[in-house]
């Protein structure tokens, strides 16, 4: 008896340790990426709305060499047996153990195959697995219908790892549809997110529906703060501590940056002893801003319009004009940014000095 009660109770203990333990679902799409601890590899799938957290077993340090690959699309397109036309890149990230490069691509039209390459320093392509045998997913529980405006890419557009914790960006099904999302890892379940709302003052108007497009984490007068970067181009400040399940929060909107554009990428660095963000945008006009991050914490919200031909209001940035046509960024080391650039109707990879 004493024995069967054992087993029973090894048995139920085995069953609770699975359900906490997520396995790995079917990675349909992939949009946003992001590293964590020991090379994880956190993969966006919109179209399924989940999150995929991939061990790569990529932690070990590959040379200092830089990353310079001129069409690199064509490239990535022999390594998965297909042509450079069929082939659209989504994100990349640099994984910060290794200093190898992520790429996130879909094969074909629409929602295509997904597929990730790995890109080492020493130049070679080659494809990451998707369905590693220690990966798990969490599904998002209230993602935005994939039928709306934006179709599914705007369920996930923008992640990071923030001190143990999974950040993730998009819209949701909620009245506050700009959710951020805060999942704890190694995953159990994500919660339904904060919902996000915004004075836009080139729109004249507060906005709750309008996705975050990027964002970064930054310490705000040592606190964890999310500075997010929203089409036509506000500049937003949310700090961390806020974003609990179910909530509304009001973020700051410390800056205006310009009109008719998007802004596609963004990364924190320092120079000279000070702190930067540098936004890589859709607009020429725009190209790539620089904004110094010193005044992040004591810049005034902007809670009035912004005539359109005023344009431009709150923290200023510097345009770095030898940049142009970056469509995604990320920092190579403490000294360099590694871009993607429009080259055509290709693209490349080049290394350059941070600015």
């Amino acid at each position: 008896m004493r024995s069967a009660l054992f087993t029973a109770a090894v048995v139920a203990a085995l069953a609770t340790t699975a359900a906490a333990q997520p396995s790995a679902t079917e990675v349909k799409s992939v949009s946003a990426l992001a590293f964590g601890p020991d090379g994880v590899l956190f993969v966006g799938d919109p179209v399924g709305a989940a999150v995929h957290a991939i061990p790569t077993g990529d932690t070990k340090a590959d040379g200092a060499a830089a990353v310079d690959i001129e069409r690199v699309d064509a490239k990535i397109a022999a390594v998965l047996g297909t042509t450079e036309k069929d082939v659209r890149i989504a994100d990349f990230k640099v994984n910060p153990a290794s200093g190898n490069v992520y790429v996130a691509v879909t094969r074909g039209s629409g929602a295509g195959t997904p597929a990730v390459v790995r890109i080492t320093r020493a130049g070679k392509v080659e494809p990451v697995s998707l369905k590693a045998a220690k990966a798990t997913s969490v599904t998002l529980p209230n993602p935005a219908a994939a039928t709306g405006k934006g179709g599914a890419s705007v369920i996930i557009t923008s992640m990071a790892f923030v001190d143990g914790k999974l950040v993730v960006a998009g819209l949701s099904n909620e009245a506050f549809a700009s959710t951020l999302r805060v999942i704890p890892f190694p995953f159990k379940d994500a919660d339904k997110g904060a919902g996000i709302e915004i004075f836009h003052g080139a729109h004249g108007k507060i906005e709750t529906h309008a996705p975050i497009r990027t964002f970064v984490p930054y310490k705000v007068n040592g606190e964890d703060t999310i500075m997010a970067a929203y089409t036509c181009t506000p500049l937003v400040r949310v700090p961390m501590a806020d974003l609990k399940a179910g909530t509304k929060v009001k973020g700051t909107t410390i800056a205006e940056l310009g009109n008719g554009n998007s802004p596609l990428d963004m990364i924190v660095y320092t120079k000279g002893g000070k702190d930067f963000l540098l936004v890589a945008n859709s607009s020429p006009k725009r190209g790539v801003m620089k904004i110094p991050a010193e005044g992040f914490g004591s810049a005034a919200a902007i809670t009035a319009p912004v005539p359109r031909a005023v344009d431009t209001a709150g923290i200023g940035y510097t345009q770095v004009a030898e940049l142009n046509g970056v469509l995604h960024l990320d920092k190579l080391d403490n000294d360099r940014a590694l871009l993607l650039v429009r080259n055509g109707d290709g693209a490349d990879l080049k290394t350059v000095p941070l600015p």
